[in-house]
């Protein structure tokens, strides 16, 4: 008879409590929250690519390995008396039931935009009673990748209605921005074309965001298309006794055109 979430969960706890004691495993015992930080991003990503892959064995073995870091966490900061699994779950649960009063009171909402600008609210609300000033854009982590970061900032902001009206809006500002960077490149102005540069990546994540599109996936799915074609012309050269550093440019491009033009035939 398989054991409940609960139980199950427990024997996790119980096993990171052995592997962090004396005479449990040395790795697990000398790691840090520092040095554990690249594993944390590292889990997350493999989760995301299991998701893109519809593959649900493998999902379900890498948010195990997630939930594991969390559990890491959770150990070390119990070792040093500051909370423990259980404190992070009741405030975890806590905060849910409090941030969604139309399920659990007596609050009325109707649409997915309601129950996101009543999150805010409370939130804005929480940080008022502790003594903190809270931006709108707040919550978003530095250390996102960039794309994202741009999105979801530019999310929060949408919400009070700082916002183009539409992508085709957004649209007129990429183009202006692609002008400002034309002309710094043509001044030869390294320091400007950083920051022109910065902005035509800025407006054309808000493209994205009002065309319902994910920047960063979309960026992702460009580099794939690249690596898929750049690996294809590696082959359509090697079929022909050649290498990529062994021929012109121009030949580069013929066989480069030749590889898209056999996926469009695909």
């Amino acid at each position: 008879m398989t054991q409940s979430p609960g139980a199950q969960f427990e024997r996790l706890l119980e096993i990171m409590r052995r592997l962090r004691e004396p005479g449990g495993c040395p790795w697990d015992r000398e790691q840090t929250r520092v040095s554990l930080k690249p594993f944390l991003v590292e889990e997350t990503y493999e989760v995301l690519e299991a998701i893109e892959s519809a593959d649900s064995a493998a999902l379900q073995e890498e948010l195990g390995d997630l939930l594991f870091q969390v559990v890491f966490h959770a150990q070390i900061a119990s070792e040093g008396g500051e909370f423990d699994m259980a404190a992070l779950l009741a405030r975890l649960a806590d905060k849910m039931v409090s941030r969604h009063p139309h399920v659990f009171g007596e609050a009325s909402i109707d649409t997915p935009e309601e129950a996101l600008a009543q999150w805010e609210a409370i939130k804005q609300r929480e940080a008022h009673q502790a003594g903190r000033r809270r931006s709108i854009i707040d919550g978003v982590p530095r250390s996102l990748p960039s794309l994202l970061r741009a999105q979801r900032m530019t999310s929060k902001a949408s919400r009070v209605n700082f916002d183009w009206p539409d992508a085709r809006a957004a649209w007129s500002k990429v183009e202006e921005e692609c002008r400002e960077a034309a002309a710094a490149l043509d001044a030869d102005d390294r320091g400007r074309l950083q920051d022109e540069l910065g902005d035509v990546l800025f407006s054309i994540v808000n493209v994205a965001r009002l065309a319902s599109i994910d920047a960063e996936e979309a960026l992702q799915g460009a580099i794939e298309k690249f690596r898929r074609r750049f690996t294809g012309m590696e082959k359509h050269l090697s079929a022909q006794g050649k290498s990529v550093g062994s021929v012109s440019q121009a030949e580069l491009e013929r066989s480069w055109e030749a590889v898209k033009a056999q996926e469009r035939r695909r």
